[in-house]
């Protein structure tokens, strides 16, 4: 299986189908909020227009992360941002992430099957395991002078 290739092809199919009116990211973040109450809470009093461009530029970055085998400097801001000291986003909630994302998925590409579900898994568990591993951290891996400025504090 060619993942990035199933991957893309996938995702051209769920961004350019609409349910109800209704496309791919809006459906995700209904889907997302409407299953936690912790979710939820995290997300109250958010612009979710300004949410979701952010959302879709971090998507870009956890889909490079896969592709290139590079964090670059956005994806590690977004890792401590989310981080326990900042928006508290603890590891669990990046699993219902991932499984909302595949419940929406399934609903708008209308070819997804197994091949198409287990190549998204594969091209996020990358940006994921990025994310769930800099809950404790005060500086993005890597930082030599982020790391050096937080154990001088």
């Amino acid at each position: 299986m060619d993942i990035v290739r199933v991957f893309d092809a996938s995702y051209a199919r769920a961004l350019a189908h609409e349910v109800e009116g209704q496309g791919f990211f809006d459906a995700f973040y209904r889907r997302f909020l409407e299953g936690s109450t912790e979710v939820a809470g995290k997300f109250r009093g958010i612009d979710m227009d300004r949410q979701q461009a952010m959302l879709k530029k971090s998507f870009y970055h956890l889909i490079s992360l896969y592709a290139a085998s590079h964090d670059g400097d956005y994806l590690a801001r977004v890792a401590i941002r989310h981080n326990r000291a900042h928006l508290d986003i603890r590891p669990a909630l990046y699993d219902r992430w991932l499984e909302a994302m595949m419940a929406t998925l399934r609903e708008y590409d209308p070819e997804c099957g197994d091949e198409e579900e287990l190549a998204w898994r594969l091209v996020m568990a990358p940006g994921i395991a990025y994310m769930k591993f800099h809950y404790e951290r005060e500086a993005p891996v890597g930082d030599r002078d982020a790391e050096d400025d937080a154990s001088d504090g």
